[in-house]
């Protein structure tokens, strides 16, 4: 059976554009905010980043490569990189479009704040269940 990151590798080479190493970026991105992320493959070709609960997606479109934050709606984001899904009570993605360059250190942060969440929500669940 393949691994997660296997998959990723292959959907990163089939895009083999400019989405493809966006994709690629960001990916090196988050395990760089985040050595202990663990990554999963869902719902028939998604990459997820997975620590204490799933943290982002990562798809890839025509136009965007879409970075779906699970919790998105919850954490800080002071240089204001969520520019998608903002209407929604949880998540909060960031669409980047060919040619556009992302704030690596607030990317980062994000990653951070956003396994943060996930850990202070399952604290609270293990908290009510004593």
């Amino acid at each position: 059976m393949e691994s997660a990151a296997t998959f990723i590798d292959e959907k990163i080479k089939e895009l083999g554009d400019w989405r493809g190493k966006t994709l690629a970026h960001l990916r090196k991105l988050i395990h760089d905010a985040d050595p202990n992320i663990q990554e999963e493959w869902k719902w028939r070709g998604t990459p997820v980043w997975s620590h204490d609960g799933i943290v982002c997606t990562g798809e890839s479109y025509k136009q965007v490569v879409k970075f779906t934050f699970a919790r998105g709606a919850s954490i800080e984001d002071p240089k204001k990189l969520f520019n998608s899904s903002l209407e929604g009570n949880t998540r909060r993605a960031i669409d980047i479009r060919e040619g556009e360059k992302i704030n690596e250190a607030a990317f980062k942060q994000l990653i951070r704040a956003a396994v943060a969440e996930n850990y202070a929500v399952r604290a609270e669940r293990a908290a009510r269940k004593k």
